[in-house]
């Protein structure tokens, strides 16, 4: 099976298994990283993590036979992401259909659960099996893949907007760390801010376009636990040429609701020219890479 996020990290040609099946035995004889454990019933288990350009690539996970011979279970595509999106509490749940695992982050900048799907899975499950969880001091990366997005323009806004819109989130922010504390207090304040919001957002939207109103949102995509529909302002954008492919991608920094996380598109799926402090518009795949202390 091909599996539909490959094209985001610029394998949008692999079409057949006879193409995906040469391009994992590449991986698997190349990768730059390897991580192994043992599980139930003594099986040495691997995760093989392939670069195909800077900070893009493929993970494929499998185990080892009793002949020390590597038979891969599944794989995915994957992008490195940078820095430390949170340092929340996170809770990780097994995917019953195969040895993977899900990510599920309480973000109050967002105000949902946010669900992603785990990248390094050999460090949690070592940690897993020897019963040292939970353990302090670990952060996440957040990071996501996109098959389909859209640049817009950003919102003008001069000095004193830009400083009122700081302050107006760090306040909130505060607010809301409070409400997650039991703050009735703080839960009616919120709970009335988000009226005036909602009461202004729809003064507005009788005269000018969703996008000119809503600067960026964060919300949960279909059925998939770990699709969101995001419109964020870009911070940073590079392109990336795969190394086996030769396809270019986009590698964007995107400020989401105060949460910062990349994102990687083909650029063949990207529609218009992303630039620092315009908008990307589209649906992620999200991901999750779990910093634990040394």
């Amino acid at each position: 099976m091909i599996h539909k996020y490959l094209r985001s990290v610029g394998f949008s040609e692999c079409k057949t298994r006879k193409d995906i099946n040469e391009i994992l035995n590449v991986a698997i004889g190349s990768a730059n990283e390897r991580a192994y454990t043992t599980i139930d019933n003594d099986v040495l288990y691997a995760e093989y993590n392939a670069y195909f350009g800077d900070r893009i690539g493929i993970n494929i996970r499998g185990e080892y036979t009793e002949d020390n011979k590597f038979i891969y279970d599944y794989y995915f595509p994957f992008i490195k992401g940078r820095g430390e999106t949170s340092y929340d509490d996170i809770t990780v749940e097994p995917q019953f259909e195969k040895l993977s695992y899900a990510g599920v982050l309480d973000d109050y900048r967002i105000g949902v659960s946010i669900i992603f799907y785990l990248q390094n899975i050999i460090p949690y499950m070592k940690l897993l099996y020897t019963n040292r969880l939970p353990i302090k001091g670990t952060s996440l990366t957040l990071s996501g893949l996109s098959t389909s997005g859209t640049i817009l323009m950003p919102l003008q806004k001069d000095e004193v907007q830009v400083r009122k819109a700081i302050n107006y989130n760090m306040r909130k922010n505060r607010m809301l760390a409070e409400a997650r504390k039991g703050n009735e207090q703080a839960i009616e304040h919120l709970t009335i801010d988000d009226m005036d919001t909602y009461n202004i957002v729809r003064r507005k939207m009788k005269d000018e376009d969703v996008y000119s109103v809503v600067e960026t949102y964060f919300m949960p995509y279909g059925v998939e636990c770990d699709l969101y529909s995001i419109l964020g302002e870009i911070t940073t954008c590079e392109k990336i040429t795969n190394t086996y492919t030769k396809e270019d991608v986009y590698f964007m920094t995107l400020n989401v609701n105060d949460l910062v996380f990349d994102v990687c598109i083909n650029a063949k799926d990207l529609i218009g020219e992303p630039e620092e402090g315009r908008r990307f518009k589209g649906v992620i795949w999200l991901q999750g890479f779990v910093n634990y202390p040394e």
